[in-house]
């Protein structure tokens, strides 16, 4: 057997509560946060977006108003200048002499303290010194 609601019996409310009339202390609130909106507004560029009219700033405020203010509709954004690369019509090539470079020098050690490459724990590149008992450390996996 199913639920059905019967008319009445719901608890969802469906009617629009009236609403309460605004108290004087609510008008100078919402008259401060009026002329703080239309600052704000000001203040980022969006004059479209300002409320001309106290009695405008209150209907939207308490839902009653379609629109969020006296903007008629949308307005596409173009430049006022035309955004261009530039005048040059051809960048000389590398092979122009523009912009040569040598190859680096490939850096190899010419020393004689470091006697080679050891492998430590979990793959750890160390370097073995002469003279010292290092290899011996690494092969037992002492750290030194």
């Amino acid at each position: 057997m199913t639920m059905h609601l019967e008319r009445g019996l719901s608890t969802v409310n469906t009617k629009n509560p009236k609403q309460k009339k605004l108290t004087k202390a609510d008008q100078q609130r919402l008259y401060s946060e009026w002329r703080k909106f239309n600052k704000d507004m000001r203040r980022k560029h969006m004059h479209d977006f300002q409320f001309a009219t106290f009695e405008a700033y209150v209907a939207y405020t308490r839902g009653k108003s379609t629109g969020t203010s006296t903007r008629s509709q949308f307005k596409e954004y173009r430049p006022s200048h035309r955004y261009t690369r530039g005048t040059t019509d051809h960048i000389p090539s590398h092979g122009l002499g523009v912009g040569t470079a040598t190859k680096k020098e490939q850096q190899v050690y010419t020393g004689d303290l470091i006697e080679g490459i050891a492998t430590m724990h979990k793959s750890n590149a160390v370097p073995v010194m002469k003279g010292t008992n290092e290899a011996k450390d690494i092969s037992r996996m002492r750290r030194g």
